[in-house]
């Protein structure tokens, strides 16, 4: 058992214990070096039995497991450390409270809340079995469910979780939390899947949204609105169908399951019935003279039904269609609804799939959205299109390429300014909050303001750095809940912002020391991050290999200024 104040393989320094199970504590440890926090789950190879080594053996399959993963409701494996008999594992330190105790301390959740945790559930066990081969979790419960301070949430204790065997008939292990687990983890049912996690999802919702715990008496799962009639009868349906017993009869993958909880209001009784009672009061109350207005009425609210479900399709297109036929669906979409951001957003996805965004991608781009700016379709105050204009602006940033596939800094930085600057201006509050659209403004006016215009270039002064310097280190913890790409965008461009700027900076007097100390943090930060998609590997790749050179290239700036000072000042001195 490590005490306070260990020090574990010369970086991470034991806080205190914050939990413990059969093999293994778990401490709140700070890195030393970056003044982070990261739990640190300590494993002892005691060796004394079988069963021991068992357990052992299943702590470090979760371990190596996690690490290959790269999901924001997912906790992130940093370091994997061995000393002798004993295993430290370091992973993200998740801040808040468990859904079990939310729920013991609460009772049942707001319906919107639950719908909104569900969907985001949803996301994180979709990811996991898209991995290859899948990777099913087996084990969702409120209890490894962390709500987090911001209100997101996170996905813990891969304890039994496992990779899918296209060729196995049964789990070789019964594994599973009574009450949660579904039929087949107890075996004579088939091998776990995708659809054991949507059993587990259901009862999990199940859960929050009633206040009852399937695990205890009566053990039974009776339909929600049993215990609270006012609960929607869409939302209903959709947790019968992730519990049933056979699985052919659940929905067959989370994107099922995640197109049923954004229009759960559709499949509601309630919400049908509520139309017809509307429609036939009316129909009383106008009389015969009234058919041909009531007709008009109803044909407005099929269509309405009809765009809204084309709208859904349109935007929904699958991973395996071709590029050029995702993009006549995103902008049929757009055609129906100019004002609605997600087919933009789609279009931005299939730009980054491609690979490739050019002159010709950013004219269909730009032809669309600046159509809608013109016909004032957008809700320029919402989060939805401060989002959207973010998402351009870092599409420009990081991936736009001239016409001859070179990467033009200038291009890039005037071309995404433009977006962040809109955010700057015109983002609610509540997204300027919770997203680093600023951060990238500032260094996109830096680039313009002291790189880009030749009437100011080299104009810099050292209170402009200090200001920047002051941004950056604001920033930088802020990004840490992001993606792993969304964070090494941000590492890259101050790493290429630092060493561009060496010039300038040394002849302000910018302290050399705040630069390097600011470049090693970031090629740290940029280290621990373990990555999965191709590119945040080449991001990650691009700091790593740059950073010695950048380094010296820093060092040999600041000693050639104090070479130029000497000497100006000895040949002073001789005048």
């Amino acid at each position: 058992m490590a005490n306070k104040g260990t020090i574990i393989a010369g970086k991470y320094e034991v806080i205190r214990e914050i939990g413990r199970g059969g093999m293994s504590i778990v401490y709140l440890g700070m890195d030393i070096r970056l003044n982070k926090q990261w739990a640190i789950k300590e494993i002892k190879k005691t060796g004394r039995s079988a069963n021991d080594e068992v357990a052992v053996n299943s702590l470090m399959a979760e371990a190596n497991l996690m690490k290959r993963l790269d999901h924001p409701a997912l906790p992130r494996i940093v370091d994997i450390i061995e000393e002798g008999q004993t295993i430290f594992v370091v992973m993200d330190y998740v801040e808040g409270i468990d859904l079990k105790s939310v729920i013991n301390q609460s009772g049942a959740q707001p319906q919107d809340m639950v719908i909104s945790w569900a969907k985001q559930l949803c996301d994180a066990l979709g990811y996991l079995h898209s991995q290859n081969p899948p990777i099913i979790y087996r084990d969702m419960k409120p209890g490894n469910v962390m709500l987090r301070p911001d209100g997101s949430i996170k996905v813990i204790d891969f304890g039994i979780a496992r990779e899918y065997k296209e060729r196995n008939m049964e789990d070789t292990v019964n594994l599973g939390t009574k009450g949660y687990a579904a039929p087949e983890q107890f075996g004579g049912h088939g091998q776990t899947d995708a659809r054991t996690d949507i059993y587990g999802l259901g009862v999990t919702l199940y859960q929050l949204v009633t206040g009852h715990d399937p695990s205890k008496p009566p053990y039974e799962m009776y339909p929600i609105r049993y215990w609270n009639p006012k609960l929607s009868t869409g939302f209903e349906l959709i947790i019968q169908k992730c519990t049933r017993f056979n699985p052919a009869e659940r929905y067959q993958n989370c994107d099922e399951l995640r197109y049923d909880l954004d229009h759960y209001t559709e499949l509601d009784k309630e919400y049908k019935k509520k139309q017809v009672h509307k429609l036939t009061a009316f129909i009383v109350s106008l009389g015969l003279s009234g058919i041909f207005a009531l007709t008009g009425v109803i044909c407005n609210v099929s269509a309405t039904n009809i765009r809204n479900s084309d709208y859904t399709t349109l935007t929904s297109v699958a991973d395996a269609t071709d590029y050029g036929t995702k993009m006549k669906d995103y902008k049929k979409a757009i055609q129906i609804y100019p004002g609605r951001t997600t087919a933009y957003l789609r279009i931005l996805e299939a730009f980054q799939t491609k690979e490739k965004f050019g002159p010709d991608e950013s004219d269909q781009l730009m032809a669309l959205y600046s159509d809608g700016q013109r016909k004032k379709v957008f809700d320029t105050k919402s989060d939805t299109f401060a989002e959207l204009n973010y998402q351009i602006g870092m599409m420009y940033f990081n991936y736009y390429k001239n016409a001859d596939g070179d990467l033009s800094i200038s291009e890039c930085v005037n071309r995404a300014w433009s977006f962040f600057d809109v955010n700057k201006k015109n983002a609610p509050d509540s997204f300027k909050e919770k997203n680093i659209s600023n951060c990238y403004y500032e260094i996109c006016k830096f680039y313009r303001d002291y790189m880009l215009d030749k009437s100011s270039i080299d104009e810099a002064s050292n209170s402009d750095y200090v200001k920047l310097f002051k941004t950056i280190k604001t920033t930088i913890p802020k990004v840490e809940s992001a993606g792993a790409y969304d964070q090494l965008s941000l590492y890259n461009a101050i790493f290429l912002l630092l060493y561009d700027q060496k010039d300038t900076m040394s002849e302000v007097k910018v302290d050399k020391n705040t630069v390097l100390d600011l470049l090693k943090e970031i090629y740290d930060k940029s280290s621990s991050l373990t990555v999965q998609k191709k590119q945040s590997k080449e991001l990650q790749s691009e700091i790593d290999n740059n950073y010695d050179s950048y380094v010296t290239a820093i060092n040999r700036t600041w000693n050639n200024l104090q070479i130029r000072e000497n000497f100006a000042s000895s040949v002073k001195n001789k005048e």
